[in-house]
């Protein structure tokens, strides 16, 4: 048996490779074991999958597996993004399968298992699971059959809940949909059509190999849309990742506007325009941005290790108004503990809308309001074990000056975080899904982050 090995995100591997029909079913039975044994077998489990290669073959497989124990099993119709199912998973009251892997590159596929609470899986639930692999469990209660679903409707209704579709549809934003061949085709298209809202899109296919790119939402894979953006005026354009739980927003100047940045304003915008309470929830690789933002708006500050089942955590244990990571992923209250690049995208549009004012405009306003601009960068480095990483983490806690700047404290949240100066860190932590360090870098001017980084990497390298 391959090793078979849950992370921040699920298990996730190459077709074809670890990722397996017998490797599937290990884990197929394994969920079964943990849910049968954790809820009984009356629990339901729904079941869904991304576009990608072999996702509706292998959950399908699992579907069969998973109804064959007894349990009520409901199987997606069609392509569905994850953050649909876990809000079905939460408003059904029942455990979801997802398939994915996410922004990772096209050969990878993956098994996200989501519990009823509608957020990533803690640490706790996957070693259980790890544990269950391999071991056999029956149940007095046989069946093979199972639902076919389309999960939108649920999603949809909860979604207008939330999201003030008419002040969007009166406010007449020009946007351009990246489909980007990802989960969220049919999906925030409908939003927007259903509400009127008027659009163009482009990559409106589902494909396997994502068009030859990465089902990542990052500058180099939405160059198209940053193109044809360029080329027009007072234009925002919007994409998510592979299964539509991260979004890439494009502002009225062609330019990426940062994760951490669009957190920012949705603070703002949720604390200011919609008169909400709450923490931010954020991961210790966010900016300081964050935080100045809570601190002027007063919002207390919960900060997580990276990944957003620590963030899911955190919302789940506060009274939160809004949580988010630097890697595109957030939620907010009133909605599920799980990343949604879907609702994302319309919360931009909202805020927009609110101000009414261009994206443009309000990244300019949140500097202002911050009283300085942050800039951040990230280098990933690809080590053979777990010893050469403990070998970096060590020689940065070590340091006591960077950069020109002081040490002012320590973090072991997560890996090692150093704080220099009033406006710049350095944080390096092992990635949860792939044999990664990833080192993230922030200061208050390019500057000031080259500096910084120029030292700190010529230390470690």
């Amino acid at each position: 048996m391959a090793k078979i090995k849950f992370g921040t995100d699920g298990w996730r591997a190459i077709v074809g490779e670890d990722f397996t029909e017998v490797n599937v079913e290990l884990v197929a039975r394994a969920i079964a074991k943990y849910v049968y044994e954790t809820y009984g077998i009356e629990k339901e489990i729904i079941i869904g999958y991304d576009p990608r290669n072999m996702a509706d073959v292998f959950s399908k497989l699992t579907v069969e597996i998973i109804s064959g124990y007894g349990f009520k099993v409901s199987y997606s119709s069609r392509v569905v993004p994850t953050p649909v199912l876990a809000y079905c998973a939460k408003h059904r009251n029942a455990c979801a399968v997802m398939f994915t892997a996410s922004h990772n590159p096209p050969e990878y596929l993956g098994i996200k298992f989501i519990p009823d609470y509608a957020g990533p899986a803690t640490k706790e639930i996957t070693d259980k699971l790890e544990e269950n692999l391999g071991q056999s469990f029956t149940t007095d209660k046989a069946g093979k059959e199972y639902n076919t679903t389309d999960f939108s409707k649920e999603y949809y209704e909860h979604i207008e809940k939330l999201i003030d579709f008419e002040a969007i549809k009166n406010a007449g934003i020009n946007i351009i949909f990246d489909g980007l061949y990802s989960a969220s085709i049919g999906y925030f298209d409908t939003l927007l059509k259903d509400h009127g809202i008027r659009f163009e899109s482009m990559n409106m296919v589902h494909d396997v190999n994502f068009g030859g790119g990465m089902p990542e939402p990052k500058p180099k894979y939405m160059a198209d849309l940053i193109e044809k953006i360029k080329g027009l005026k007072n234009t925002v354009g919007f994409a998510n990742d592979g299964d539509a739980d991260r979004f890439g927003v494009i502002n009225e100047d062609g330019e990426y506007v940062t994760p951490n940045e669009i957190i920012a304003i949705l603070l703002k915008h949720l604390k200011e325009n919609k008169k909400l309470s709450g923490c931010l929830v954020k991961t210790v690789g966010a900016s300081l941005m964050l935080d100045k933002v809570a601190e002027k708006t007063g919002v207390e500050v919960v900060e997580t290790a990276v990944g957003f089942k620590h963030v899911g955590q955190a919302m789940r244990e506060n009274d939160c108004l809004i949580g988010g990571e630097e890697s595109g992923g957030l939620s907010i209250k009133g909605h599920i503990p799980e990343k949604d690049g879907l609702l994302a995208n319309l919360l931009v549009l909202e805020a927009m809308a609110y101000w009414k004012k261009p994206l443009v405009e309000l990244q300019k306003e949140l500097r202002e309001f911050v009283g300085c601009e942050f800039v951040n960068d990230r280098v990933d480095f690809k080590l053979s074990d777990r010893s050469g990483i403990n070998v970096v983490i060590d020689k940065i806690a070590e340091i006591k000056s960077a950069g020109g700047f002081e040490l002012k404290k320590t973090d072991r949240k997560d890996g090692i975080k150093i704080y220099l100066g009033d406006n710049s860190w350095v944080l390096a932590r092992p990635s949860g899904t792939e044999p990664l360090l990833r080192i993230y870098f922030e200061s208050d001017s390019k500057e000031n982050l080259k500096r910084l980084q120029d030292d700190i990497l010529a230390r470690i390298k």
